[in-house]
């Protein structure tokens, strides 16, 4: 079910993108690519995850290693945004941008890659906090395509 939450949302940010696409200014693509792609990135990684627990594995340790590395990636790339979001000049991130853009994923991919690792030897528990991961990255997608699109909706005439 995240799965298929998480494939509609991103088709809905190419969506939102496409309607903006218009507005670009100097900077824009930094913003975009701060802001933007993460949301369809959060998205497409809960479609991921999904998928991979579907798959008819034939031992959980194989499930466990792809996942565990779609969490490690995450985290990776979560850290990449931060210090995108640090650089940007065309817009200054305030705290409620920090937790939902770098915070609130960094949390999901986390315990992700810790439900990965629990997966071989906890794997009720491990797939709980799997499933947590989930729904946080999707949960934090929506709050971050509404942001987007409210911002660009009220200054989008105004970018630099």
């Amino acid at each position: 079910m995240m799965g298929s939450a998480a494939a509609a949302l991103t088709g809905l940010m190419f969506v939102v993108i496409t309607l903006v696409s218009g507005r670009e200014g100097p900077n824009s693509r930094d913003g975009i690519s701060t802001f933007s792609t993460p949301t369809v990135t959060h998205f497409a990684a809960a479609l991921l995850v999904s998928a991979v627990l579907s798959a008819p594995w034939h031992s959980l340790k194989y499930a466990a290693g792809s996942v565990g590395l779609i969490g490690l990636c995450g985290i990776a790339y979560v850290l990449r945004i931060a210090y995108r979001a640090k650089r940007i000049t065309a817009y200054t991130a305030d705290v409620e941008d920090w937790v939902w853009y770098t915070v609130a994923p960094f949390a999901a991919y986390g315990v992700i890659a810790t439900g990965a690792v629990a997966l071989t030897f906890m794997p009720v528990k491990a797939l709980f906090a799997i499933g947590l991961g989930v729904v946080l990255l999707v949960l934090t997608g929506i709050r971050n395509a509404w942001d987007v699109v409210t911002f660009l909706a009220i200054r989008g005439d105004r970018l630099p």
